[in-house]
């Protein structure tokens, strides 16, 4: 089974494309730190790369709310491809097909968030299938309108 879970800060703000056929493509970069207790005699974490590509309205969704240091969650595939640089020399790059991408920056605040941090309004899942539902089971008042039944 290839699915990858991956959670880091946008290293620039997400690009987006169209295919010939019309389809949206978002790409964007996450830092993901390494947890290694000789890190913390470092004093600066090594951190990882991802390359990552949302299509279609996840695509869509990442790009109107994400934003260079940003917090996010992404679950996937990923594809690893050889290559070789500029300089002549053989390199790998790992990228991440997003089948999901949550936000985990509050809204309004632009750098990282502590994990205690209670949220004002809850981050918007570009996946889920019920909105913006929130993530710490508590209640979201909704009017009889929004209601399907």
């Amino acid at each position: 089974m290839n699915k990858v879970f991956l959670i880091g800060n946008l290293t620039r703000d997400p690009e987006m494309r169209t295919t010939q056929s019309g389809i949206s493509v978002c790409s964007f970069t996450i830092a993901v730190n390494r947890r290694r207790a000789n890190n913390a005699e470092a004093g600066q974490p090594e951190a990882d790369f991802f390359r990552v590509s949302a299509w279609r309205q996840l695509g869509e969704i990442c790009q109107k709310y994400l934003a260079k240091g940003r917090k996010v969650s992404v679950v996937g595939t990923v594809s690893a491809s050889a290559y070789v640089g500029s300089d002549g020399q053989a390199r790998a790059s790992l990228e991440v097909t997003a089948d999901d991408v949550e936000f985990l920056t509050p809204r309004g605040e632009a750098g990282e968030a502590p994990a205690y941090a209670p949220q004002a309004a809850p981050a918007p899942r570009a996946n889920s299938p019920y909105g913006n539902a929130p993530q710490g089971g508590g209640f979201v008042q909704v009017d009889e309108e929004d209601l399907p039944f």
